[in-house]
């Protein structure tokens, strides 16, 4: 008897120790964890440079994220579509450990420290990143189209606003190649948002409350 009471005992202290990782939201057939929310929080204040911030409003905020990515996660591995390599991934790391802490690793690690992050997380974040940028390219670019017209409108329209950025040559032909990626750029953009709608209504998305909690 005494045996089977300390064991008891002993379980309910381990249950007691043991953090449940709660599903937050269930996207088709995947789903997103509470700690999945808390890690997107702690990365976008750490990139953004903002204090951390682990309450409800930002939490709903990261899910909504989450819930983007999982989507694009979705069509990534159902359309083939090529990732981003870890060699860039590491060339981004390095950018911000330069840009940011001077190059010192030290600084760096306390900073991630501060917001309970590990550097892996934080060269995965970019490895993701650069994957949802080359797919956004992929899917959607080859499908838009800029023609003339649209970057003569555009010259017409900025054309006081380009010559103060480009005194030396505010000509059409020298600001043509600049003006069609602006442009390409908001097309592919609108599309992506359009497509991601679109996901998001023909997915069934369930939110856990409790989660958020």
């Amino acid at each position: 008897m005494r045996t089977a009471v300390l064991l008891l005992h002993w379980m309910a202290a381990v249950q007691g120790a043991v953090v449940i990782d709660r599903i937050a939201v269930t996207v088709g057939k995947s789903v997103i964890k509470s700690s999945d929310i808390d890690r997107d929080v702690r990365l976008t204040e750490f990139l953004n440079r903002e204090p951390l911030n682990l309450g409800v409003p930002a939490r709903r905020k990261a899910a909504e994220r989450l819930i983007d990515q999982q989507l694009i996660r979705t069509e990534i591995a159902t359309g083939g579509y090529s990732r981003a390599s870890d060699a860039d991934a590491e060339a981004m790391f390095q950018r911000l450990e330069r840009d940011r802490f001077g190059a010192a690793e030290t600084r760096l690690d306390a900073e991630l420290e501060r917001y309970g992050l590990r550097e892996a997380e934080l060269r995965q974040e970019f490895l993701w990143q650069l994957t949802v940028l080359s797919f956004i390219q992929q899917r959607f670019q080859p499908g838009v189209n800029v023609t003339d017209q649209e970057v003569q409108a555009y010259y017409d329209q900025h054309l006081a606003e380009l010559q103060r950025a480009n005194p030396r040559d505010s000509s059409l032909a020298a600001l043509e190649p600049k003006i069609r990626d602006l442009l390409t750029g908001e097309d592919v953009n609108k599309e992506f948002e359009s497509w991601l709608d679109r996901a998001r209504q023909d997915t069934s998305i369930e939110y856990h409350q409790g989660a958020f909690q």
